[in-house]
Parts: structure tokens; C-alpha cells; sequence
């Protein structure tokens, strides 16, 4: 009897979704990521609630009061998610989401920086990544969302703050002798599949914004050089790490570093003259990776985890990475029609099976780092709603509704 109640739960939810236009769909999901972020700060051992750092004794210590605050990667791709959204629906609700979040930052990060400042461990304490900028998850994709807030809401301290980020990329982030972005850890000069989502569109931003070509062509030449570091040309997947040291790639053909991958050409070749001789380039390497990927997908239109070991879970930021990077290159114009389908199907396999009657999206893989050994893939826990795909998620919808209204022929 208990099995029968849950599969009519289940039932009845995949009924209620696919009753509603997916405009309804998308809505319910932006809304309820709206309605989970709180703007301020927690003390640790109390729980008690301050709106400003201003406010937080000296020695007290808080962390934020939802995990939508912070300042991080995850959180430029959600702003530039709900910018997305906002542009497209004509709704401000949405884009004032990504105003209100880069305004609290600027408004609270210089109570931390002045306390916290000769502390080295900079994601212990709220604000850490704005100001000490220790590897690129920390300002890439964040300043990318600053950018376009700017456009709207052109507060000085945003432009010097984007100009600061620009000028650390350029001149002063770790590269290998061709120029590719590496890292410093877990080894030294190491290269993450990640950092291309985290240099290359704000790299296309910082074009858009200054008219200096140099930040794209920086962007080009990131995108070829991870390629081929990265690209297995027998499965048509990215591998997810290389060592330099080793002159090896790592173990693992991860979901979401292939997202990363993809939607970085992505935002690339919006920014890109049509009159550029480097964007049939990308485009090439773009259709290239789309053919790779259909052929992981699975009955349902989702991918896996690990993309070509069906053992690992289905995993959702993965999937709704690939369902917008597919979808909105059907919708530009720079793939064939017929690709469409494979967005299609893994939209509604996401809403089938990924979401929940709250419209939060199950089965997101949290942050991840690099390990030589595919059990640490397969191991990684899973959100409910967690910031790593809720961004993707609601970029994948704008794309579906934008498929909606394309032309049958």
C-alpha cells in the first residue's frame, strides 16, 4: 500500500508538470530559487540573523544566511541565468535578482576584507573570493554577471571592480608557455576543464564592454588550447583534467566539466562578430562536441555522472548544460534544426524525473575537484537545488521557450 501511495505521488507530480507550458515551468523554477535566497548573514552558533556585516560584532562568526549569498562561480552563472530569463520574459523580477545579489556583495564585502585580511584560508569567512581572487572560480564567472548588471546599473565601483578582475586574468593568472590557464592545485600547473566556463566569458564580456579585441582573442585561443589538451577523440568527450607535469590527462570524462566546456563556446560565440574568421572555428569545435554528447544520452534524455559509464548516476547539472548549449545553438542558427531533439528530450526528461513539486531540481552533483581514481566521481553527494545547477537549469528553459517559437522549416 505504501508503494502504491508513493507511485501515485509520482504520478501525479510528472502529470502536474507536463499539464504546464513550459513558460509555467520555468517561472516555478526561477521563482523558487528566488524564494530560497536570503540576502544576509548567520552567526554560526546562534543562528541569529544580521541584514548587514556592518551590523555583526567583531567576534562573532557568520557565514551566510542562505547558500544563494556567497560570491562564487555558481553564483555568476545563476545571475546571468535570471539576466537571461529576465531579457527574455520582459520581467524585471528576474534581472533585479542578479541587481539586488552583485549590490549586497559590494555593499558588505569590506567588513570581511578589513577583518579577515591577513587570513589565507579566504572560503572560511563570507566575501573571501571578492576581494582576494586566489584562483578563477573565485571572480570569472561572477565578473561576467557584474558586467552585465552594470549595463543596467552602471555603479562605478562595478566598472573598477570588472577592470581589477581583467587585468589579474591577463597579466597575472598562472598560464602554461602557450597560455593556456592552469591552476595551482592539487598540483602545480595543473589544467581543469572547469576554468574555461571560468576565464572565457568574462574574457567575451570584457570585449563586449571595452571594444578590445585582445580580451577575445584571449578567449579563442582558450578555447583551442583546451581542446586539445582535453579532447578524447575516440569517445567525443572531454576528459576532465591534464597534468602538465605528466603530460596526461586524468581518469574521468565528468558530466559537468563538459558542460563547462560547452556553454564557454557558447557565450563566446555570442560575443563574436559574425565577421570574425575565428567564430566558423568555435562553431566547428562546438558541433563537434554536440555529435560527441548525443551519443551518451539515455532513454529518459538524461546523461550520466561519468557521460560513458552507465554505472554512475544520472545527473542533472550536466543535463540541463547540455539541453541550453544545444538548444541555444539550434536557436542561433549555428547547428542544423535537427539537433534540436536532443535538447528537447532531455528537457522533458528533466522534468519528468529531476524535478520535484516544489519545482527544485534533484540529483545536482556539488562542487568537485580532481581525483585519479573514477570512485570519487561516482561518490560525489548530490543537492537538492544546489547552486551548481540551478543557473543551467533556467538557461535551458529560456532555450526550450526560444525552440518553441522557431520555425518548423
Amino acid at each position: 500500500m505504501k508503494r502504491l501511495t508513493s507511485l501515485l505521488i509520482c504520478f501525479l507530480l510528472v502529470e502536474g508538470v507536463s499539464a504546464q507550458t513550459n513558460e509555467e515551468v520555468v517561472r516555478k523554477i526561477a521563482d523558487q530559487v528566488i524564494k530560497e535566497t536570503v540576502l544576509g548573514f548567520e552567526d554560526t552558533e546562534t543562528k541569529k540573523f544580521y541584514q548587514s556585516s556592518a551590523d555583526i560584532p567583531e567576534n562573532v562568526k557568520v557565514k551566510y544566511a542562505s547558500p544563494y549569498t556567497g560570491w562564487h562561480y555558481a553564483h555568476g552563472v545563476l545571475n546571468l541565468a535570471m539576466i537571461n530569463l529576465g531579457n527574455y520574459l520582459n520581467d524585471p523580477k528576474y534581472f533585479n535578482y542578479a541587481t539586488r545579489h552583485v549590490a549586497f556583495g559590494f555593499d558588505n564585502y569590506r567588513t570581511f576584507q578589513q577583518r579577515f585580511k591577513n587570513d589565507v584560508k579566504h572560503y572560511t569567512y563570507p566575501y573571501g573570493e571578492f576581494f582576494t581572487m586566489e584562483e578563477l572560480d573565485d571572480f570569472g564567472a561572477m565578473s561576467a554577471s557584474v558586467i552585465e548588471v552594470y549595463a543596467k546599473d552602471p555603479r562605478p565601483e562595478y566598472k573598477t571592480y570588472v577592470e581589477k578582475a581583467a587585468n589579474h586574468l591577463i597579466k597575472e593568472r598562472p598560464r602554461m608557455q602557450d597560455g593556456t590557464f592552469v591552476r595551482a592545485f592539487p598540483h602545480k600547473m595543473t589544467l581543469w576543464a572547469d576554468d574555461l566556463y571560468m576565464s572565457v566569458p568574462f574574457l567575451a564580456n570584457m570585449g563586449a564592454l571595452t571594444g578590445d579585441k585582445k580580451y577575445l582573442d584571449d578567449a579563442v585561443k582558450q578555447v583551442k588550447n583546451f581542446h586539445n589538451y582535453l579532447w578524447d577523440k575516440e569517445k567525443g568527450i572531454y576528459w576532465h583534467t591534464y597534468y602538465t607535469d605528466l603530460k596526461r590527462n586524468g581518469v574521468a570524462h565528468w558530466g559537468r566539466c563538459n558542460g563547462w566546456m560547452l556553454l564557454s563556446k557558447v557565450r563566446l560565440l555570442d560575443k563574436l562578430n559574425d565577421k570574425d574568421p575565428q567564430k566558423k572555428d568555435i562553431k566547428k569545435l562546438l558541433e563537434e562536441q554536440i555529435l560527441g554528447l548525443a551519443h551518451y544520452q539515455n532513454a529518459e534524455g538524461l546523461w550520466h555522472q561519468v557521460l560513458d559509464k552507465e554505472d554512475s548516476y544520472l545527473e542533472s547539472s550536466c543535463t540541463a548544460m547540455f539541453v541550453y548549449g544545444i538548444a541555444h545553438a539550434v536557436n542561433e542558427g549555428w547547428i542544423d534544426k535537427r539537433y534540436a531533439s536532443i535538447a528537447r528530450t532531455g528537457w522533458e526528461g528533466l522534468k519528468k524525473h529531476k524535478l520535484n513539486e516544489q519545482y527544485q531540481l534533484k540529483d545536482i552533483c556539488v562542487g568537485t575537484g580532481i581525483q585519479d581514481n573514477l570512485p570519487f566521481y561516482y561518490n560525489r553527494p548530490v543537492g537538492l537545488n544546489e547552486k551548481h545547477g540551478t543557473g543551467p537549469l533556467i538557461d535551458a528553459g529560456v532555450e526550450i521557450l526560444r525552440l518553441e517559437k522557431l520555425p518548423k522549416k
